[in-house]
């Protein structure tokens, strides 16, 4: 008896090539395409499970479909009649080719493909052989696309064990290969403004594993599948771009197939789903050196933006002291500022990775979207103001920046170069906007590197001196005029705060001016009283002062709370020019308008020297009108997630972003941060 299903199994075994001819059915046959129903196992085993499979050869120049066709088609269906028992599970989809046709992207295959579809018998299953009947329709497309059909029949015979078919199985083995798998990764998604990102994160990414990405969204309607799917591979992650179908409203998920293409063509796919969180990430950016190259040359040209003038006046005095002085001091005196520098750069970039770990879409100069941090700037340069001008001498109550005045020594250097960070921030210089925008995707490890370069740049004037000591040497020597210029210099701080005072008014209104001015009352009669017990020199009088001047700055930071929570400002209106929304822009569009548009804050010195110079310029408004420009103003002023996305879809992290939409073009023309007549037009004029 033990010899039973020996003896069935080797006549099984030598009846394989007759039944290896049975695995596959009669075709269903067409000029365009060749179809039949396969199986991978020549016998059947009951309680054990097998696969068939719906394999169509194409006519050359012809193409099926995905599970997502894409812009146009329809995938292939299957039904199966089945025994009683035997159940059938859904077909198990290859990767797609991405398949220009005409103005759309199909998702699909050529050539050939079969799609499995998993089957299993009950372990009860008696009988012989297997009979299936599958009706089977597709779509086939060349230059016009052809609905076909099939009923396809299939016996398999059943034995003790099952037989793989040595005829079917490399075809079932090379669709095995093609078939996504979960993705091993860690995933992450963004969207907003039109776009969308897909991150994946983890051990095995890198430019030398992957030279190439594209994502297959799971179901049609959600993706412009015609538009470019930038891609940025770092090592541990990868960035995958993608442009949201025109009407689409931010998705709360993003599910389907991303396909990986390796150094030697290799593809691979993984199946992903994620919610959406926050604004889209930038893809397509630049690697570590060419961010930090433009970084530095950013921050060197930072030095000239105007923002940046009032340290020039701390700055002077610095280096007026460092004439004739010994070669040491001034490398000392040198490093001293550029550790300054760096050592804010390195706060400020530090404080951006942990506000975007723990969710927040900060950027560059968000800081100044906060009221309560406008009025301590503003309060601050009053301070620096009032040193320069002898009200009151640097002490151990007066912030660190303000020892610049008061003090030549080192730790005034080092505050001077923290200080003009801070005051840096509400500027963009040319070149710094890319780079800022590469590096905020970048690891935490890259975002920093990209940070420092820029403070560098801001640096390096300063830092030559410490390279190059005997510069200094070259410059005027002291005597009285420094007194002089020290307090001429005062005056910069003064306009500096007069200006900041005006942002206040910007973003939070008349109550906004008001805490802000009470506090700078209160500050200035607190340092006036610190500044005359130190002229009396008495002890007491020092401490009475020191007393003073702490419960003003108690006062003072007792404002800042009804700053944060005074009501935003409304926009000054701007001739011409209607509120950004997202929205609008789609609406223009579809009108076949050309839209501009201004992404721009009150803080932002280069932003409103562009509108003063350029925008506002009678040519440009007169170019607006003759060709039927929509203007949308994006005020940034108080920080809004949907400009953050907008600046974020257009790989950038701050003001100001200029945009261009000809009458039916996909994408828009990005201007530069700093504008003329002649750039504006230029503009216009390329998009006519």
């Amino acid at each position: 008896m033990s010899r039973l299903p020996a003896l069935l199994l080797g006549l099984t075994l030598a009846a394989l090539p007759l039944a290896a001819q049975a695995v596959e059915s009669a075709p269903a046959r067409s000029p365009r395409a060749t179809v039949t129903l396969a199986a991978d196992v020549a016998a059947v085993a009951p309680g054990e499970a097998f696969r068939l499979g719906l394999r169509l050869r194409l006519a050359e120049g012809w193409h099926t479909y995905w599970r997502n066709a894409g812009d146009a088609g329809a995938p292939p269906e299957v039904t199966l009649t089945l025994p009683e028992g035997v159940s059938a599970g859904a077909i198990q989809w290859p990767i797609p080719d991405r398949i220009p046709y005409g103005p759309l992207v199909n998702y699909g295959y050529k050539n050939e493909v079969l799609l499995p579809l998993p089957v299993s018998l009950p372990a009860g299953f008696t009988g012989d052989s297997l009979a299936l009947r599958a009706e089977a329709s597709w779509l086939v497309c060349a230059d016009v696309c052809i609905p076909e059909e099939g009923v396809f029949t299939l016996t398999i015979p059943v034995a003790p064990r099952a037989v793989p078919s040595p005829i079917a199985a490399p075809w079932f083995e090379a669709a095995e290969a093609r078939l996504a798998r979960p993705s091993p990764w860690q995933a992450r998604a963004g969207a907003g403004g039109g776009r969308a990102s897909l991150t994946l994160a983890g051990a095995g990414i890198g430019p030398a594993a992957v030279k190439d990405a594209l994502f297959f969204p799971a179901e049609p309607g959600l993706l412009d599948n015609t538009a470019p799917q930038a891609v940025t591979v770092r090592d541990g992650s990868l960035t995958i771009g993608l442009t949201l179908a025109q009407g689409v409203a931010t998705p709360g998920s993003i599910d389907g197939t991303v396909v990986l293409r390796d150094g030697g063509g290799q593809r691979a796919g993984f199946d992903v789903s994620t919610g959406v969180g926050g604004p889209p990430e930038a893809a397509g950016g630049l690697a570590l050196w060419h961010a930090m190259l433009l970084a530095l040359a950013g921050g060197l040209i930072l030095n000239l933006m105007p923002c940046v003038f009032p340290v020039l006046a701390m700055k002077a005095i610095g280096l007026a002291r460092l004439s004739g002085g010994a070669a040491r001091e001034v490398r000392l005196h040198a490093a001293s500022y550029t550790a300054g520098v760096l050592v804010c750069f390195a706060l400020v970039g530090g404080a951006l990775i942990a506000l975007r770990a723990g969710g927040s879409a900060a950027g560059w100069g968000f800081q100044f979207t906060e009221p309560a941090f406008v009025a301590v700037m503003a309060w601050l340069m009053l301070a620096v103001g009032l040193n320069l001008s002898g009200v009151f001498a640097m002490g151990a109550t007066v912030g660190a920046g303000q020892s610049v005045a008061g003090r030549g020594g080192h730790l005034g250097a080092f505050a001077t170069g923290g200080l003009a960070v801070l005051l840096a921030t509400p500027c963009t210089a040319p070149f710094m906007a890319a780079a800022l925008g590469a590096a905020l995707v970048m690891p935490p490890a890259g975002t920093m590197a990209v940070f420092l370069a820029l403070g560098l740049g801001l640096a390096l004037p300063y830092a030559l001196l410490g390279v190059f000591p005997g510069l200094a040497r070259r410059l005027p020597r002291p005597g009285p005029w420094m007194e002089r210029l020290r307090q001429g210099l005062a005056f910069p701080m003064y306009g500096a705060s007069a200006w900041l005072v005006w942002v206040l008014a910007q973003q939070a209104g008349p109550d906004g001016v008001l805490f802000g001015l009470g506090g700078a009352v209160v500050l200035a009669a607190g340092l006036w009283g610190l500044g005359l017990a130190q002229q009396a020199g008495a002890p007491r009088g020092r401490v009475a002062g020191a007393i003073g001047m702490g419960l003003a700055v108690i006062v003072a930071v007792a404002l800042l709370p009804r700053l944060s929570a005074a009501p935003a400002a409304a926009a000054a209106a701007d001739p011409g020019a209607e509120p950004w929304s997202a929205a609008r822009v789609e609406a223009l569009r579809a009108e076949g308008r050309p839209v501009f548009v201004n992404a721009t804050a009150a803080w932002c010195i280069t932003c409103q020297v562009n509108e003063r110079v350029a925008l506002r310029a009678s040519a440009v408004r007169d170019a607006f009108a003759a060709r039927g420009v929509a203007y949308l103003k994006a005020d940034w002023t108080r920080g809004d997630p949907a400009i953050t996305a907008l600046l974020r879809d257009q790989g950038r992290d701050g003001v100001p972003l200029y945009l261009f939409w000809a009458p039916g073009a996909a994408a828009p023309v990005v201007l530069p941060q700093i504008l003329t007549e002649g750039v504006v037009l230029e503009a216009l004029g390329g998009g006519a």
